[in-house]
């Protein structure tokens, strides 16, 4: 007789995922910090390229211990390049932002990206979503001006600039929905960090002495350098353990998680940079997180789809 249990995942590994997620949220804001706190002397496109470069030296351990495979065919070349350009953007725009901007205002700006898939497989890919998936959605959206409109008062047009991390994040979920039957993990983590880096590195070498504040790179100073190696490895550990959570326990299990990585962003906002939300930005954060769970759940009660993924900021 075939056991139809098997491959239910066991209480030890949802346990284990559920830990590492919340290692995710934990571990992800300390990669907005790191970068911010690099901003002060170092130009964004710098600090992108640094993300990137830190990630390829991290993982290529990994690949030769767990022995994956570096070939990539032909046909996921491009997806891959398109994967990796996708999640450069986000990273730049997002670095851009928080260096004005308080982490929690600019992080909640960035989880409209998984109404922004939903609405694009409703619209675009025809895939099922229903009317209250749809209104969810919008009530997210309500949530986000709330969020931007105390930050624009505040510091003009750069509070826009997080809804291009989003609508850049929500296509890499798009693109990575395909490479991710098609690819290890691991090996596609690697070359998406050596793609950006190979793209980086020459804007930031045409760019020297230009005097441009986004990409004139500078020699970092002192602390400045384990800022820059932060950025890179908090999004590398982090990104890890979320790959290995989503391996260890259902995504519906895990997605609900994600939100608090907000909290944790607000709390790290507050102790290093004394930055807090406002109470316009607070209603905000909690419209998107409470519209975010009412979406879990309907695609929960529906076809438990892939949730995590879409919530997931990249940075």
């Amino acid at each position: 007789m075939t056991n139809t249990t098997s491959s239910a995942p066991s209480t030890d590994n949802i346990l284990t995922g559920v830990a590492l997620m919340l290692g995710f949220c934990l571990t992800a804001p300390l990669l907005d910090v790191a970068a911010k706190l690099a901003s002060s002397s170092v130009p964004v496109g710098q600090i992108t390229a640094a993300r990137f470069v830190v990630q390829c030296a991290l993982m290529a351990p990994f690949i030769g211990v767990m022995r994956v495979s570096m070939r990539v065919a032909r046909e996921h070349w491009l997806p891959l390049i398109f994967r990796a350009l996708l999640l450069l953007f986000a990273t730049f725009c997002f670095i851009t932002a928080i260096r004005v901007m308080p982490l929690a205002d600019a992080l909640a700006i960035v989880f409209v990206a998984p109404f922004i898939v939903l609405l694009f497989g409703k619209f675009y890919l025809g895939e099922d979503v229903g009317p209250r998936r749809i209104g969810a959605c919008f009530v997210g959206f309500v949530g986000v001006l709330f969020v931007i409109q105390p930050s624009f008062a505040a510091f003009g047009a750069v509070a826009l600039i997080p809804l291009g991390t989003a609508v850049a994040f929500a296509f890499y979920i798009l693109v990575t929905r395909g490479l991710s039957r098609q690819m290890h993990p691991v090996a596609m983590q690697f070359h998406t960090g050596l793609i950006a880096s190979l793209f980086c590195i020459p804007v930031l070498l045409l760019a020297q002495g230009s005097g441009s504040e986004l990409f004139d790179p500078v020699w970092p100073k002192g602390i400045a350098w384990l800022w820059l190696f932060g950025a890179g490895f908090f999004a590398t550990l982090s990104h890890i353990m979320m790959t290995y959570a989503l391996s260890l326990a259902p995504s519906a299990t895990l997605a609900p998680l994600q939100y608090f990585e907000l909290p944790v962003a607000t709390l790290l906002g507050y102790l290093v940079f004394n930055d807090f939300p406002n109470a316009l930005s607070l209603i905000g954060i909690a419209i998107i997180i409470g519209a975010g769970l009412y979406m879990i759940h309907r695609e929960r009660m529906t076809a438990g789809q892939l949730i995590t993924e879409r919530a997931a900021p990249p940075i």
